[in-house]
């Protein structure tokens, strides 16, 4: 069960003892991986899934005892509506897992799954019919499969081979065309061989080979997964594109607060138009700027007014793309204007920032314009309204004189530099016996919940599996978060901490 970070609420536990940090700084490295060690082998003792055992199992322990999962190749598989996208990752799969259902449109998000073939892993993503000119909810469906495709290894291109080539597929082919992906196009349905000669009008798409499959009987499909397997890297590029590059920056905001002027700041030039009129921009506007010593990627976004299903016209497709750019970033700048009091709208884009797990950066825009009285509310409405990203660096900047801009690199770097941040699974086990020790779980029902094991599975954002022998009371991980935050920092990165509820296998 994923517990997201909410931040800081009030709780019957201490605040932050630091000699417990001083103790966990202090502890040998082998006695904190031999304790690890010897708290793994315990939960030989347990019922454990198939999941269990992949993360403890196929976790690497490099050098400096941090525990790495292999970063699993990604494959996206594209169509328009009903070609049977979603009844072929029910057939790699090996179980019924994705919706299937014989009308159109069944699946509007994307939806990730691990698959095996052959000892080899990777991770499948199911997706939406794309359609051109899509309206409505149907642009969202058609926006999260382009965003598929650009996170993805490889691309399985699905036609349904009793209609043939429709205008909609040469739409795909088109969208393909654009990206320098591997695509494997699947001639589905193709249930007999009658069908098989049907499939060779695909050749004419210009994307290779189509292979026929029935997703339905599971005709074809071994000899597709075993071409899946060899056009998939061993280890994802997708998941391990931040190691190179500029870093990705998001701007977001609510309309009229200074996004653009921030960017145009940072860029030396007027590289998008500024006015005071609200929701100029409407398209994600990519810039590579040199700011701090360092060069950035930065994404001016539309301005987010309401909720997305209230939204008409062109405001609706804006608010789909700057989703899209948030999901593609790594940190967002989120822009305050401190001359207006704190809004829903702004404390939603900060909930939209911690759903999409992005690090995180308070910009609290116009402070030139900033007068004693409104500085007194202000920081009443930052201690009320914005407790629960305490945590988050923050910038008083001016970005139309670029007053203070500079400040904003050091904020990014320290967001970042959390965001990856992985603690040794020693360590994590080692602060979690001191806790336990020091303040252990209240007893429910006649039953006192332990954790029988910690540690870090995955960093961007830093995500926890405690595996335990009961759930965890809301408090009490509240106050395991505080903790982690106070003894580690994650200064601008939001903390999820899973909870793996296991039972004792019996005896026979």
């Amino acid at each position: 069960m994923a517990q997201p970070d909410n931040g800081p609420e009030h709780d019957d536990f201490p605040e932050y003892d630091e000699s417990l940090g001083d103790r966990l700084a202090s502890l040998d490295e082998s006695e904190a991986e031999q304790r690890a060690t010897a708290l793994r082998a315990g939960l030989e003792d347990y019922d454990l899934d198939e999941e269990d055992v992949a993360l403890l199992e196929t976790a690497q322990l490099g050098p400096d005892g941090i525990a790495y999962l292999p970063a699993l190749p990604v494959l996206a598989i594209v169509g328009r509506p009903n070609v049977g996208k979603s009844a072929l990752v029910n057939r790699i799969l090996g179980r019924r897992e994705a919706v299937v259902q014989d009308v159109p449109g069944v699946t509007r998000d994307r939806v990730s799954y691990k698959a095996e073939w052959n000892d080899r892993r990777f991770t499948l993503v199911d997706t939406g019919g794309w359609e051109p000119d899509a309206k409505g909810i149907n642009a969202s469906v058609a926006l999260q499969a382009e965003v598929a495709i650009d996170l993805a290894d490889a691309v399985l291109f699905v036609v349904d081979v009793t209609v043939g080539i429709t205008a909609t597929d040469e739409h795909v082919v088109k969208m393909l065309r654009g990206t320098d992906k591997p695509v494997i196009v699947v001639a589905n349905k193709s249930d007999d061989e009658r069908r098989d000669l049907d499939a060779f009008e695909l050749w004419n798409l210009g994307l290779g080979e189509p292979h026929p499959v029935s997703a339905l009987h599971g005709r074809g499909v071994a000899d597709l997964l075993d071409l899946i397997i060899t056009t998939l890297p061993e280890i994802s590029a997708v998941a391990k594109q931040e190691l190179g590059g500029p870093r990705r920056v998001a701007i977001l905001g609510r309309p009229n607060v200074g996004k653009s002027s921030l960017l145009n700041k940072a860029a030396g030039e007027e590289r998008v138009v500024v006015n005071e009129l609200a929701g100029t921009t409407r398209d994600p506007v990519d810039e590579q700027v040199e700011l701090g010593g360092r060069v950035w990627r930065f994404v001016d976004t539309a301005g987010i007014r309401k909720r997305v299903h209230l939204q008409q016209g062109a405001d609706f497709y804006a608010s789909l793309r700057t989703t899209a750019a948030l999901e593609k970033a790594e940190v967002a700048v989120v822009v305050l204007d401190v001359t207006e009091p704190v809004s829903v709208q702004d404390l939603r884009i900060i909930d939209l920032v911690l759903e999409s797990g992005r690090a995180l950066v308070l910009a609290y825009n116009k402070w030139d314009l900033l007068d004693d009285e409104r500085r007194r509310y202000l920081e009443r409405e930052i201690e009320q309204d914005l407790a629960h990203v305490a945590w988050a660096p923050r910038v008083n900047i001016s970005a139309r004189t670029g007053r203070h801009l500079e400040r904003l690199v050091p904020a990014l770097e320290t967001a970042l530099e959390s965001w990856d941040t992985r603690i040794p699974t020693g360590k994590v086990n080692a602060f979690i016996a001191e806790l336990v020790q020091e303040h252990p779980h209240p007893v429910r029902g006649g039953r006192q919940p332990r954790i029988l094991f910690g540690t870090q599975a995955a960093s961007q954002p830093p995500t926890f599996v405690l595996f335990t022998t009961q759930f965890l009371d809301p408090q009490y991980r509240r106050f395991i978060t505080r903790r982690l935050r106070e003894v580690w920092g994650f200064a601008g990165t939001p903390i999820t901490v899973n909870m793996r509820v296991r039972e004792r296998r019996k005896r026979t």
